[in-house]
């Protein structure tokens, strides 16, 4: 029961602090891979001595403290006496830091989130590793994320780890002029975090997942209140969390986007998210998020006015297409063009992204394809998609509610 409690409280901290400990401990090192390797030692001694010794208070800092011996170990056989007397007398310094100032860890993850956004890092890969080591996604989780094969994202993961120490990359909030290149990865990752989170209804560790980037979200704005995109993001997760209750009705089944109690929806938080909104157009020019956020405020107004506005959805998709070239987009344009020029044109677009193989195994484009083939009274090719996409589906819900799709086939 014990030894049960211990591994309990280490999955606890895992999940909830992996992140922080890791941004603490790479800050002076600037040694990532570094700091994963003495936290996940410090997990390891967790595990043998807490059964026997009991949880600590605060098992942040005993986790802490002992990942910082780890490191100091290794600084140690890596330098020569001299030079290594110096480095441990820092890390000691840090480490009496920590313990009188246990707040200061949350805020170092936003540095190494820049360190990791660093020029110096490969474009595309810097969001994957702010995802894995700010907010501890596997790469497999990465890899779904972007559309990426996984044995892919796990070695290129790897080798932007090392270009960190190698190219000394700072841990600080860049310069104004330095700003704009590194913000959208961050930005990204926080995003990308979210998503994965709110597509696993249910998961406690995802619902801390979503909430973690949300509070990631807020940061960022506070820390940078002139980023009109900032504001733009967290606007567009604000809009997605307000109708979070309204996603499953009493029995847990998965209800649509057409189908949601409206008065279930978060109120408050659609207010605040309309005012991020605002305050982000009027702040500079339009990126990504503010578009999404966009998309998001119309389609809540037209549920609550009960006004059609799907030409201005279309139009709002079309900017954002322009934008980003993303098949994501074009997927999901096509289910708002349905609504405006039928489920045959939404096929026609949803074609020019078939032979893109990202979308074999993406599981929303054979549902979209699925749902459209079936209003446009294409059985057999509707049937297809939807087994399709019901394989895909790691939610039971989602499952259950593609299979009443098609069984609706069935019944004629």
């Amino acid at each position: 029961m014990i030894a049960d409690e211990a591994r309990q409280a280490a999955e606890r901290v895992a999940r909830d602090s992996y992140g922080r400990l890791v941004a603490f401990l790479a800050a002076r090192t600037r040694d990532v891979a570094g700091a994963e390797d003495a936290l996940a030692e410090a997990f390891a001694s967790a595990l043998k001595s807490w059964p026997d010794d009991g949880v600590p208070a605060n098992p942040d800092a005993w986790l802490l403290t002992v990942a910082r011996r780890r490191q100091t170990d290794a600084a140690r056989r890596r330098q020569t006496r001299t030079a290594g007397e110096v480095h441990i007398q820092l890390m000691t310094e840090e480490l009496e830091e920590a313990a009188a100032n246990p707040e200061i860890i949350p805020d170092r993850r936003l540095l190494l989130m820049f360190a990791c956004a660093h020029p110096d890092i490969e474009a595309g890969m810097r969001a994957p590793l702010i995802l894995q080591t700010i907010l501890g996604l596997t790469a497999i989780d990465i890899a779904a994320a972007f559309l990426i094969p996984p044995a892919t994202m796990g070695q290129r993961l790897v080798r932007a780890k090392a270009r960190i120490k190698e190219a000394g990359v700072p841990f600080a909030i860049p310069e104004r002029e330095d700003l704009a290149e590194r913000l959208d990865a961050v930005l990204e990752a926080i995003y990308a975090a979210y998503a994965k989170g709110w597509t696993e209804i249910g998961d406690t560790a995802a619902e801390r997942l979503t909430d973690e980037a949300i509070w990631l979200g807020h940061l960022v704005v506070s820390l940078l209140p002139d980023e009109p995109e900032a504001k733009g993001m967290l606007a567009l997760m604000l809009y997605a969390e307000a109708r979070r209750q309204a996603r499953r009705d009493a029995g847990g089944a998965y209800v649509s986007l057409e189908e949601q109690d409206i008065t279930l929806w978060d109120e408050p938080q659609i207010v605040t998210a309309e005012a991020l909104l605002h305050d982000a157009n009027a702040a500079g020019p339009t990126g990504r998020y503010q578009i999404e956020a966009a998309i998001q405020s119309a389609h809540i107004a037209r549920r609550v006015s009960g006004r059609a506005n799907w030409d201005a959805v279309v139009a709002l998709y079309d900017v954002l297409l322009r934008l980003t070239q993303s098949p994501v987009v074009v997927l999901n344009r096509a289910a708002a063009l349905m609504e405006v020029q039928g489920p045959e044109a939404a096929l026609a677009s949803l074609d020019t992204i078939a032979d893109d193989r990202r979308m074999a195994d993406y599981q929303p484009y054979w549902a979209a394809r699925g749902h459209l083939a079936a209003r446009a009274g294409r059985k057999a090719e509707a049937h297809e998609a939807l087994t399709l996409a019901i394989g895909l589906a790691t939610d039971e819900a989602v499952r259950q509610y593609l299979s009443g799709q098609r069984s609706k086939l069935q019944d004629g």
